[in-house]
């Protein structure tokens, strides 16, 4: 299995000014990141500013850090006053379009069926996508947070499957962004465990559909409060790929939060060859305390709902 790419990405939603944003590039030009900083094949980062200073953020910002839009419409041109279509996010310099938030499907009144139609169509037009999935603290609480993020991921895969490309091309730009709703500003933040146990159900999800390829490649990142507090523990995790900051990416511990991520996710990465050497050698599991390794949970969708129910 290819490795899958960690990934760090910024939702700055309706806020900032030119002046602020200019001193937050700033910021982040001068930052001392790690070297493999905006390497697609290794690290990707990207920040998403508000739709109207995407083209100043993106001539003033260092070129190893990607641009994204915060949503985007399901046509190219016409009549749809107050619209942005994806193709103008390209033609101002963005990479990335955020689709699917659940501020969008609250707020806005965006159907799972909008969302898959804006997802397709971005791709098409050559964007690479956050496709966001999340369940409420009352869906959570009745036990049914599998049901509600499978609806929302359905949606999507039904579009994306229609495409007429091989596989591989259909998923390498497609990023799923699990958000509890719950954990969205409100300073709650999904277990680590709690965040594995979903993101396991989701890539198991995508390869009952889409097949064991798809399920291993395709990459999940966590929102919801993610701070400088959490990420390292999150970025440890087996199937989180990613982290997707919201109101810390507003702050100087941005920096520090994408730096931690890093070191969690090598961590990961060494952490799970060594299983593939003590499976291979066929030495018990209990070995991997001598080495203070922690040992995975059940990746069972009925363990998570178990573990996240009232």
């Amino acid at each position: 299995m290819a490795r899958r790419k960690f990934i760090v990405g910024t939702n700055f939603k309706m806020n900032g000014s030119r002046a602020f944003l200019q001193d937050l590039v700033e910021n982040l030009n001068r930052a001392d990141l790690d070297s493999n900083v905006g390497n697609e094949e290794v690290h990707p980062i990207f920040i998403s500013p508000p739709s109207l200073y995407i083209e100043h953020v993106r001539q003033n910002l260092r070129k190893d850090i990607a641009v994204g839009g915060q949503n985007c419409f399901w046509k190219s041109s016409g009549a749809f006053t107050g619209e942005i279509s994806a193709e103008m996010l390209k033609d101002v310099g963005a990479d990335y379009v955020i689709l699917g938030h659940t501020e969008r499907r609250t707020l806005f009144k965006e159907s799972d069926t909008d969302i898959g139609l804006k997802v397709v169509h971005a791709l098409q037009t050559g964007l690479k996508v956050i496709a966001c999935i999340g369940e409420t603290l009352s869906e959570r609480e009745s036990n049914t947070t599998l049901q509600v993020l499978f609806r929302q991921l359905q949606a999507i895969i039904d579009h994306v499957q229609n495409l007429d490309l091989n596989q591989e091309e259909k998923w390498k730009d497609l990023v799923i962004a699990y958000e509890p709703v719950w954990a969205i500003g409100t300073g709650r933040v999904a277990a680590p465990e709690q965040a594995q146990e979903v993101h396991a159900a989701i890539r198991r999800r995508v390869g009952e559909i889409c097949g064991l390829e798809v399920a291993e490649t395709v990459r999940i990142i966590y929102g919801g409060s993610v701070n400088l507090g959490n990420a390292l523990q999150l970025a440890r995790e087996r199937d989180v790929d990613g982290l997707f900051v919201g109101g810390a990416s507003l702050r100087p511990e941005f920096v520090q939060i994408y730096m931690g991520a890093g070191r969690g996710e090598g961590y990961r990465t060494w952490y799970l060859l060594f299983k593939d050497i003590l499976r291979n050698l066929d030495i018990p599991s209990s070995t991997a305390s001598m080495f203070n390794l922690p040992v995975p949970r059940p990746h069972s969708a009925e363990g998570f709902v178990s573990q996240v129910g009232p």
